[in-house]
């Protein structure tokens, strides 16, 4: 049977409708797809990209949680620079919120952050995928951390701002997933993370499931700690990660030794 002649709407330049108009900028965790996955209960794509250093602060580990646990730790964080240090670029990814109801969930979860927006120029896609065309992108920066935008009315997170020490040290354990995040999107991403990411320092407990066979647990545990111990300024720090009885006899039973 005859057909009429092919006369479709042209939909060139259209885009889809129900687009998201709000992204963040992971730097840390957020950039692991398992770690953004349970947060958002669904698969999140994310573009590699990375913030200009004319945002004004570095990435270090800065941001300390688990204080109510009784098990703390020190996360990444922004900062600004300190005296001698200059702002430098950070990497990470950008990735989009569906709803109020899901960046709610994020903003729970990173409790001790402010959510901040990053300017368009400020912001680069590192790989052949390209950055959302509009909408606005977040970034979280730990309370009470100044940089140039309205912080009236909000108390800091104690211990904001302070690198790791004995009760708040880096862990392997998040270190891990912030590296096999980075992984994913490729070794020189990797690199690229730890060299602009500040604060090592040998307050390091490898608390990872099972230490001593940490392929055990942590399938690319092998290719981290070649990361770790070849790359500046993670390397100069390596030396002094320490099994947790290791950890604790250097220096909790010393902190807490009568004098």
């Amino acid at each position: 049977m005859a057909t009429g002649p092919a006369a479709a709407r042209d939909f060139w330049g259209e885009g889809l409708a129900d687009q998201p108009s709000d992204f963040l900028f992971g730097y840390g965790t957020l950039i692991s797809e398992p770690s953004r996955t349970s947060t958002s209960r669904r698969r999140v794509v994310a573009v590699p990209a990375r913030v200009s250093a004319r945002f004004g602060l570095v990435r270090g580990f800065v941001a300390r949680g688990g204080a109510r646990s009784g098990a703390g730790f020190t996360a990444l964080g922004l900062r600004r620079p300190r005296e001698g240090e200059v702002p430098s670029s950070i990497n990470g990814v950008v990735f989009p919120v569906r709803d109020a109801e899901e960046m709610a969930a994020f903003d729970r979860r990173e409790g001790g952050y402010r959510r901040v927006e990053v300017e368009p120029a400020l912001l680069e896609a590192v790989g052949w995928q390209g950055l959302p065309r509009s909408g606005r992108v977040w970034i979280y920066v730990p309370k009470g951390v100044e940089m140039g935008v309205d912080l009236s009315g909000e108390a800091g997170a104690p211990g904001n701002g302070v690198p790791p020490d004995a009760a708040f040290p880096l862990v392997q354990s998040y270190i891990d997933v912030v590296l096999q995040g980075a992984l994913a999107e490729g070794a020189a991403f990797a690199r690229e993370l730890i060299e602009t990411t500040f604060d090592w320092n040998e307050f390091w407990l490898d608390d990872r499931p099972t230490p001593r066979r940490p392929w055990a647990e942590t399938e690319q545990a092998g290719a981290i700690d070649r990361l770790l111990a070849g790359t500046e300024p993670a390397a100069s720090q390596f030396r002094n990660r320490l099994y947790p009885e290791l950890y604790a006899a250097r220096h909790l039973m010393d902190a807490t030794a009568p004098r």
